[in-house]
């Protein structure tokens, strides 16, 4: 079975250029939402949210312009049904990173490799992902937004290209596609121009929540009323990606035990390991190609500076998950010894916002290998250095290709490693 699944990602450029063609997941392709949407400087994309919001550029003024935000829970909505209807379109945008045609910018997103920093690019997105869902929150009589919508979930970004060119201008789009009661789902894509066209990059599927203007409790948002069959196709399927959000986190081994095949997995591994001269399960022989689990760490420490919050004066997600990618493809590297590429991102939990100030440790474990595949686990908490205590803040899962085969990663004990791996396989 997993033969067949490692097959499909084989084939992943095409299948993925397929789907973003006619829309995620197979959907039929979404009405034309461009007309009449001028394209958005990637620049003016954070200077927006601050206007929105309300905050200050100044780190000296931010207490006192969270302070203001309160005076805004007077507009919150006491029931969603008190709040408009919104149409896929009225959230739809579109913004540019000229990397062509503005040269200036390159430098930002480079790469020793000469391609793209695609850590760069996961900031990009997370910005988007909050703006697209303040126009589809947008009151006009309001000039400042008392909602605080902030990620709660990457579900996904699948990518259809090994490079991202760092000459070539790239265009990202993106609409909300399924709405709960404060929550929001948002499709993205990402295209590069390549002889006059654009062609497709990455599509990106974000889940984000709305909260009160102290970030305290959930807030209603506007209903998503399809207007076509496409377009209801699209919102079913985020009803879908909600379930199977649910279905896969009560699988976790931390809350159900290994099925009878991954027992046999299991097993199969013990006996590969095991020292026939003591016949002892302290003994374990490493077989050959093989690399111990616990031997294939990185390990990594961030300060958290003001330059790098967000519009609440938290650490910016975006930043978070760049620092998480940037460790995990090191880790990859180190591991496989020559250059990976990022396959897929997904199921990257916001467990607890991090504070200004914070240190940030961040451990990336490889926790399965398949041919040239590896499958990097990123845990990221923050330390208290007056109580010593520690908080998972985040844990990101990536899976990138490498240009060789590489060793088989071997645990001592089991991890959810094989079982991500799988369900990445079967989505695909």
């Amino acid at each position: 079975m997993l033969t067949a699944r490692l097959y499909a990602v084989q084939k992943l450029p095409s299948l993925l250029a397929r789907t973003l063609v006619s829309g995620t997941n197979g959907s039929p392709l979404l009405p034309d939402m461009a007309e009449g949407h001028l394209p958005i400087h990637v620049n003016n994309v954070r200077s927006r949210l601050r206007d929105i919001v309300g905050a200050s550029t100044n780190w000296r003024d931010h207490v006192q312009a969270m302070q203001e935000r309160k005076a805004l829970h007077t507009l919150l909505a006491k029931r969603q049904e008190d709040l408009p209807p919104r149409r896929m379109k009225d959230s739809y945008l579109e913004v540019l990173l000229p990397l062509g045609s503005q040269p200036e910018i390159r430098e930002k997103y480079l790469n020793v490799h000469n391609s793209v920093r695609f850590g760069r690019i996961l900031e990009d997105l997370d910005s988007l992902g909050v703006l697209i869902c303040y126009t589809h929150t947008k009151q006009e009589m309001q000039p400042r937004s008392p909602l605080s919508i902030v990620t709660a979930l990457v579900d996904k970004i699948n990518l259809c290209k090994k490079v991202i060119y760092p000459d070539c201008d790239i265009k990202f789009t993106g609409n909300v596609s399924w709405v709960g009661k404060t929550s929001m789902e948002v499709k993205m894509h990402m295209l590069q121009l390549h002889d006059g066209d654009y062609s497709p990059v990455l599509d990106a599927t974000f889940v984000m929540v709305a909260r009160d203007p102290e970030n305290k409790r959930p807030a209603f948002v506007n209903p998503l009323v399809p207007e076509s069959p496409e377009e209801e196709e699209i919102f079913k399927q985020g009803e879908l990606n909600k379930l199977k959000r649910i279905d896969f986190s009560t699988a976790s081994l931390l809350k159900m035990a290994p099925t009878a095949e991954e027992r046999n997995v299991i097993h199969d591994i013990f006996l590969n390991t095991l020292d026939t001269k003591t016949v002892s399960f302290r003994s374990r022989i490493l077989p050959p190609n093989s690399v111990w689990m616990e031997d294939a760490k990185l390990k990594g420490l961030q300060i958290c500076h003001p330059q790098e919050r967000n519009i609440f004066n938290r650490i910016f997600g975006g930043f978070l998950m760049r620092k998480a990618f940037e460790l995990g493809w090191a880790t990859a590297c180190s591991y496989g010894c020559s250059r990976p590429f990022i396959v897929s991102v997904d199921d990257i939990m916001f467990q607890r916002p991090v504070e200004v100030g914070s240190l940030l440790l961040l451990s990336g474990q490889v926790c399965y290998t398949e041919k040239n595949y590896i499958q990097v686990r990123v845990h990221s908490e923050v330390y208290d250095a007056d109580t010593r205590e520690h908080h998972t803040t985040n844990i990101f899962h990536f899976t990138f290709i490498s240009e060789n085969e590489v060793p088989r990663v071997v645990p001592k004990t089991y991890g959810d490693g094989k079982r991500h791996f799988a369900a990445i396989m079967k989505e695909i």
